[in-house]
């Protein structure tokens, strides 16, 4: 860039001719910026979605006649928020996928600064290794891959296994600190096998825990919740909540994004006033600070993953109801 003269300015007379120089000097004043920095609230730019589990199961089982592991590090279909001009983020600071492992494949061990975790569908006989320790992924089940933590999957029973996974990438991508790295050796070696794991949190442990509340969260999106971990991850928290038939939710907004994964049953989610249908194994996009509620029509249990952690961290999140 090459800088004005300062003696030139003298000789600027209108403010066509100084907007000139802002252009010159790429800056702009404050009394004629061409977009706005500031806004009352917080925009509407990603979009409410949801997404069938029956329609993309369909899609993976034929990218699993298709696509093998030489071909991709790993098979899976990344849910891209539908607003026009998204490439790739679910909600602003996540992204959710669907992934399916067949009997008999590795997935290879890789590492990366995004966090990640893991709900599982469907499917039994599949493991991961995080960091040496091997942990059996179990349906209902919710598994954690920290920051920079090795990690590798793979299935030594006859269940061909589907999961969502949800990592903060599009946060670090904006952030801009992103790192990855396959494993040297493929995989881990001199690993163990755990059943219980700070990493691991079981279905029938979050069945035990919700049936030992005694009363509804107070912001009343459910009939019962807990939290799993605190947080899970340092950039993402993890609730599971429990619907029974007929329940109609509070309605809710708030700064944080949302991503909510039903391991079972059936309801609508209405998000500014957009209804969005569900039903096992679907995922619903709510993003920030638009108004929501919950209806059901069997007894459902949804996790909802978010980025509360990090909206909690900066003093930015608000919660309306």
């Amino acid at each position: 860039m090459t800088a004005t003269p300062l003696a030139s300015l003298s000789n600027v007379e209108t403010l066509e001719e100084l907007y000139e120089v802002f252009d010159e000097l790429s800056m702009e004043g404050g009394w004629h910026r061409r977009f706005p920095a500031l806004w009352p609230e917080p925009r509407k730019n990603l979009v409410p979605a949801r997404w069938s589990y029956a329609t993309i199961k369909s899609v993976l089982d034929a990218a699993g006649r298709l696509v093998d592991h030489s071909m991709a590090d790993r098979r899976n279909v990344t849910l891209r928020n539908p607003a026009e001009g998204n490439v790739y983020s679910t909600v602003r600071t996540l992204v959710a996928a669907y992934q399916l492992i067949r009997p008999g494949e590795t997935a290879d061990a890789h590492r990366h600064s995004p966090a990640a975790l893991r709900i599982i569908l469907e499917g039994r006989g599949t493991s991961t290794v995080v960091n040496g320790t091997r942990l059996e992924m179990r349906p209902g089940d919710v598994l954690l891959t920290p920051s920079t933590a090795w990690h590798s999957h793979s299935a030594d029973g006859p269940d061909d296994c589907y999961w969502v996974d949800i990592l903060d990438v599009p946060l670090i991508h904006l952030l801009e600190p992103m790192f990855f790295e396959p494993h040297p050796d493929r995989l881990e070696k001199d690993v163990v096998d755990a059943e219980v794991s700070s990493l691991a949190f079981r279905w029938e442990d979050s069945l035990a825990r919700l049936d030992a509340q005694t009363s509804a969260p107070e912001h009343g999106m459910a009939e019962r919740e807990i939290q799993l971990g605190d947080p899970a991850l340092k950039t993402v928290a993890l609730h599971v909540q429990r619907m029974p038939a007929g329940f109609r939710s509070a309605t809710l907004r708030t700064t944080a994004n949302s991503i909510f994964t039903v391991l079972c049953g059936s309801g609508e989610t209405v998000v500014d006033g957009e209804v969005l249908t569900w039903t096992t194994g679907d995922i619903v996009a709510v993003p920030a600070w638009r108004p929501y509620q919950h209806h059901t029509s069997e007894d459902a249990y949804l996790v909802r993953a978010s980025d509360e952690p990090v909206m909690r961290a900066f003093d930015l999140l608000r919660v309306s109801d």
